[in-house]
């Protein structure tokens, strides 16, 4: 096999390897591609509302904030890697971002801090819901790397459910 040009390289798609099949590549990367999106949508919701907390209990909401933020983005890059080792591509822009996402944007100036939590719960409660979907496609598929990953993510988008349910106990 002939080496390739420099130009030839520059154009040539994106073929990472893999035994999946290319039905399981291209929908598991899809199913990937949009939990980023989401990841990131509620990573900037979840800062969004770490910043502008206030309130009697904003020590407490903040760090809770902060400390569910950082979990989140901490899934961004393995997601994303993970859509490129079976073969995929994953998100370019924000554009991209904002036509994909399915948790919804918060751009009101002011919300309480009650409502803060509640979104941020029925949210999180929504991004399991959706990575449990994602897992029954890789289930179906026979891509157990990624479904394991899942189950993790599935674990903490819960926990942060939890926290933020208990938080909002008071409030209701």
């Amino acid at each position: 096999m002939a080496a390739k040009t420099a130009q030839e390289r520059q154009i040539a798609p994106l073929e990472t390897p893999t035994d999946l099949k290319p039905e399981a590549t291209k929908d598991i990367a899809a199913g990937l591609t949009t939990l980023l999106a989401d990841m990131f949508a509620l990573y900037l919701k979840t800062k969004n509302f770490h910043w502008h907390m206030s309130g009697s209990h904003f020590r407490d909401y903040h760090l809770l904030l902060d400390e569910q933020s950082d979990q989140i983005f901490a899934t961004t890059d393995p997601i994303a890697e993970r859509a490129r080792k079976i073969g995929g591509t994953t998100l370019r822009s924000i554009g991209e971002i904002s036509r994909i996402q399915r948790l919804l944007d918060n751009d009101a100036p002011y919300v309480t801090p009650a409502d803060m939590l509640a979104e941020l719960r029925d949210d999180n409660k929504q991004l399991a819901a959706s990575l449990r979907e994602l897992h029954g496609v890789c289930d179906e598929m026979e891509d157990v790397a990624t479904a394991s990953l899942l189950e993790v993510w599935i674990d903490e988008a819960e926990r942060r459910t939890w926290f933020l349910f208990e938080a909002t106990r008071g409030a209701q």
